[in-house]
């Protein structure tokens, strides 16, 4: 889909100036190749290459910090010695707090939530003069459409919802009242109840001694084709890639998902669920009211999460499993009966 993006990149800058910023040691001579010989841009590991940064922390993605194509990617000093035959490391003690500062540098206005754009002078209407309202489109009264902000054919938005600039909104679909939208592009046939927020920064802070430093989002919300989502439902945008919920899948209310999380198709998540950032369900999970996840996991196709499941691990695709810490079914169903028999025993 073309897309303008929601954020705008104040780069390039010169690796010096980066260097300076975060005050690095520079290990390794490959250097940025970008056209001018400055970074362009930054990326996750698994998507950098030729003239954009990186930043490398958690373990769990040290396969996508052997095999990155960055110029440059931020370490810390443990990784000082790690082959930068391709890419250039900038070496600190506190990498994830280098890159927050990095990413500020590169698109200022990500820290602080977007304006909606601006009506004509003289204009009362709610509905930004550069947004596209296909025919058969309903706006309400009270609706609020942002500039470049994109509306199809037989949808309706609802009294009091509000779509931020740039946001694309399918065909045939229904956007409850007081919804709000941003940083959001969104399939056919989809319904938003009242009072979803959907595209709205990550929880992202460095945190450290010298106070928490905000960790600028500049990724998207991708919702695909005949999704749900329900009432005060809260869907964070990624960091640097889009949080992306798949075909068909039905979300009730009270429903917290973070940055990066993947949720594929057909899924159905449960009334007050939480999922952490980066997680990725696979096709047709479902996850019981109450449950939650750490992050950086992944939930198999067809996993069956039973309510209050706590999942702190990977779950392998057809997996039943409850309890928290969640356990394979049958053995939580033992563990709550032995925890009964031993409640029971007289002193």
């Amino acid at each position: 889909m073309d897309h303008p993006g929601f954020f705008e990149n104040k780069g390039p800058f010169s690796l010096a100036e980066i260097v300076n910023l975060i005050d690095a040691e520079l290990v390794g001579s490959s250097g940025p190749s970008g056209d001018d010989g400055t970074i362009r841009d930054i990326k996750s590991l698994d998507l950098a290459g030729d003239g954009h940064l990186t930043f490398f922390e958690n373990k769990k993605y040290r396969r996508q910090f052997e095999t990155t194509s960055a110029s440059v990617c931020i370490v810390s000093p443990a990784f000082k010695d790690h082959d930068t035959s391709a890419t250039m490391l900038l070496v600190v003690p506190d990498p994830y707090r280098a890159y927050a500062m990095v990413l500020g540098l590169f698109y200022p206005t990500a820290a602080r939530p977007l304006s909606y754009g601006p009506v004509a002078e003289g204009n009362s209407s709610l509905v930004n003069p550069t947004a596209e309202i296909e025919d058969g489109a309903i706006i309400e009264p009270g609706a609020v459409i942002g500039a470049g902000a994109k509306i199809g054919r037989d949808s309706i938005i609802s009294s009091g919802a509000v779509i931020g600039a740039r946001c694309y909104i399918g065909r045939n679909c229904s956007i409850g009242a007081n919804a709000s939208i941003s940083c959001s592009l969104i399939g056919d046939g989809v319904i938003i109840h009242q009072g979803a927020a959907i595209g709205q920064d990550g929880f992202g802070f460095a945190m450290g001694a010298q106070g928490h430093l905000k960790v600028p989002q500049i990724g998207r919300v991708i919702i695909q084709d005949h999704v749900e989502i329900g009432a005060n439902t809260t869907i964070d945008r990624g960091a640097l890639k889009d949080t992306v919920i798949g075909q068909g899948t039905k979300i009730d209310n009270l429903v917290q998902i973070g940055h990066n999380v993947i949720i594929g198709q057909n899924c159905v998540i449960v009334s007050q669920v939480g999922i952490s950032g980066s997680t990725e369900l696979g096709d047709f999970v479902i996850f019981g009211g109450q449950g939650g996840c750490v992050g950086h996991i992944k939930i198999g196709d067809g996993v069956k999460i039973a309510a209050n499941g706590k999942i702190v691990n990977n779950v392998e695709p057809g997996a039943i499993i409850g309890g928290a810490p969640a356990v394979p079914i049958m053995q939580w169903k033992r563990q709550i009966v032995a925890i009964k028999k031993l409640a029971a025993k007289k002193k």
